[in-house]
């Protein structure tokens, strides 16, 4: 699996901000711990305070996940270069959580920036982009020809499911399952993703990698697609 399982990064909110580190094991969990505080989630949208909100600590909650803050983090990323192999490197990931929008409203929104730097030139997914899927899709299609990343959301053997996702950890992998995931074409016909999906490994997160990697093709796209997906019009 990749060995990226600790990621450095930044705490902010308007109490002030500290270093952080963040641990992963590349499917549904994710832990820190902030100025004292241990905190776990399934998604960097999801931390929520182990033992429950912790009294007179300088943090905002919504539904038991902070909030009304920013959180830093570098991902190591694999990219293979034609003619040179494949290379480490890193990711630049930025989620600013916006604070309650009222009674019964929810949340603000929350804005997504990721920034790969490659060979001195910086790849940014698009503003608007709101999950891992459309950055590293929107970062795939300005990259160079022949530079492709070497990650879970750009394997042969994931997909979505029709209901849709979250932010990230939601793609399913069917690596002990290929020749059944193989068949897979759309939601609807005799070979569809619903048939499919219990056969699934396990959930990951779309920037990990393990050693049953394959690109994704044009010829066997499954029900999400292409990687990179075309973008909208």
């Amino acid at each position: 699996m990749s060995t990226g399982r600790f990621w450095p990064g930044r705490y902010t909110d308007r109490h002030g901000s500290e270093a952080v580190v963040f641990e992963t094991d590349g499917r549904e969990s994710i832990r820190t711990t902030i100025r004292g505080v241990p905190f776990e989630g399934s998604s960097m949208d999801d931390l929520g305070a182990l033992g429950g909100e912790p009294p007179d600590t300088p943090f905002a909650f919504f539904d038991g996940a902070l909030c009304s803050c920013l959180l830093q983090w570098e991902v190591p990323l694999s990219v293979a270069v034609e003619g040179q192999g494949v290379r480490t490197e890193v990711l630049d990931c930025a989620l600013r959580l916006g604070g309650p929008a009222g009674p019964g409203r929810g949340l603000d929104a929350e804005t997504l920036t990721t920034t790969l730097r490659f060979n001195g030139r910086e790849y940014r997914n698009a503003e608007g982009d709101d999950d891992f899927e459309d950055a590293l899709n929107e970062i795939q299609r300005q990259l160079p020809s022949g530079v492709r990343l070497r990650a879970c959301i750009a394997c042969a053997w994931s997909d979505y499911h029709p209901i849709g996702h979250g932010l990230t950890g939601d793609l399913a992998c069917f690596r002990t399952a290929k020749d059944i995931y193989r068949l897979v074409e759309g939601k609807r016909g005799p070979d569809n993703i619903f048939d499919a999906w219990d056969s699934r490994t396990e959930f990951v997160q779309e920037t990990w990698l393990c050693g049953e990697f394959e690109h994704r093709t044009a010829t066997h796209t499954g029900y999400r697609g292409p990687f990179p997906a075309p973008a909208w019009p």
